[in-house]
């Protein structure tokens, strides 16, 4: 996806899980030392709060994580960071909702609850990509441009892109 389509995702988004409360950390700090977010980071957050689940879902879908590597994987892989205030409640709705189930890995010294994805999450994740290949085509058929999500029968959601 390129970054005119995230500005028009953030505005075509269903569900926004900034109405929920859950904490983001983003910064970028201008010239005069102040704290502040640049436009297109403030829209790739945006766009990552209201794709929250998705992202998570597609983690699983290539591996069993348990919460912290899911929190570390997203700041490394998009430069967001999501503390366990935001994921730990957001996996366990995914889990009630039955599209991830965990187990207690108690191999190493600290006991970890460990998220794997189920039938129907991944059902849910394919349901969700059809629906935003859908958003992208529409959108495409209005600025000519063709724009497609990846499967996740690929690596999982590409970064965005850094910027200078």
């Amino acid at each position: 996806m390129n970054e005119r389509l995230y500005q028009r995702l953030v505005y075509k988004k269903i569900h926004d899980m900034s109405e929920n409360r859950h904490i983001v950390h983003v910064s970028n700090t201008n010239t005069e030392g102040k704290n502040m977010a640049s436009p297109q980071k403030e829209i790739q957050t945006k766009l990552m709060k209201g794709l929250l689940d998705l992202i998570v879902l597609q983690f699983l879908c290539n591996q069993p994580m348990h919460g912290y590597q899911i929190i570390t994987k997203i700041r490394k892989s998009f430069g967001v960071y999501f503390g366990p205030s935001t994921i730990y409640p957001l996996l366990g709705t995914l889990e009630k909702k039955g599209y991830v189930s965990s187990v207690w890995n108690m191999d190493n010294e600290r006991p970890r609850k460990v998220y794997h994805l189920t039938n129907d999450g991944q059902n849910l994740l394919n349901f969700t990509e059809d629906s935003l290949n859908f958003i992208c085509r529409r959108i495409s058929n209005t600025t000519s441009t063709e724009v497609t999500i990846e499967s996740s029968t690929r690596p999982a959601v590409k970064p965005f892109a850094k910027q200078a």
